[in-house]
């Protein structure tokens, strides 16, 4: 008769499984590589079928053979140290910066020169912004056009002529990496520096065809070599002025 007013054993609740792994450590363990696993797997698998993870936007080209030498000597100098690239989709780095960036614009970029690191105030939307003058006087002594900068003074890459006789060779590699330079781009290389860095260049137009919206300037390439400063003030006005962010915002909808 007791045995059947006796209470039922209660039912164990999820609490009651948890301990399991709470007092063995060796299944707990293999609970965290089995969940990690799976998460990975859910996350890596998709890309495997997936040609670029790089959404295209128009506008983007190679660099042109006088700004590919100018973000060597700019890597060289280690200016990606005190300035990033990277317009973050906040409101104050947007309204400051422009508009955020996006992944496609450093599709070419070998190294790309994203970051967080910023002493000085981000570089990705400096294209245009300033004049070729300035750049130089900033280059020659930033104090005197930026009162309060930290940045030391690059006079000397005024001074050094620019050694371009690599620059077939690393577009060469970087072909191999994906961006599209073709062979008429490699064997026009040296003539491209010279007409880019030219006022008035005759072969200017011809370059503009290989390498749409380059920008001319006017550093006397016909009566001295180019210099490695005027490199780095090709790269840095270049950068942020390949995408029309008008078009491209209304063609992702984004308000």
């Amino acid at each position: 008769m007791s045995s059947i007013n006796q209470a039922p054993p209660p039912k164990r609740s999820l609490w009651d499984y948890h301990a399991i792994f709470e007092k063995n450590s060796i299944i707990l363990v293999l609970g965290i590589l089995i969940a990690i696993s799976i998460g990975g797997l859910v996350q890596i698998v998709p890309l495997f079928f997936l040609k670029s993870t790089i959404e295209k936007v128009d506008g983007v080209r190679p660099k042109t053979p006088l700004e590919l030498a100018g973000a060597d000597i700019y890597v060289r100098e280690g200016c990606y140290l005190c300035h990033s690239q990277m317009v973050r989709a906040l409101r104050d780095e947007v309204e400051r910066y422009g508009h955020y960036s996006v992944a496609a614009e450093s599709m070419y970029d070998h190294p790309f020169q994203w970051g967080s690191k910023r002493s000085g105030p981000d570089l990705a939307r400096v294209g245009g912004k300033y004049s070729d003058d300035w750049h130089r006087d900033h280059l020659r002594n930033p104090q005197a056009v930026v009162p309060a900068s930290i940045m030391p003074h690059y006079a000397f890459l005024e001074q050094t002529p620019l050694d371009a006789k690599h620059i077939t060779a690393n577009m060469r590699t970087l072909r191999l990496t994906g961006v599209p330079y073709t062979d008429d781009m490699i064997a026009k290389a040296a003539d491209d520096i010279a007409a880019q860095a030219t006022a008035d260049a005759p072969g200017f137009a011809d370059l503009e065809k290989r390498y749409p919206k380059a920008v001319a300037h006017d550093f006397g390439a016909d009566k001295r070599p180019p210099t490695e400063a005027d490199a780095v003030i090709a790269y840095l006005q270049m950068l942020g002025t390949m995408v029309d962010f008008k078009t491209y915002d209304d063609k992702a909808n984004i308000r």
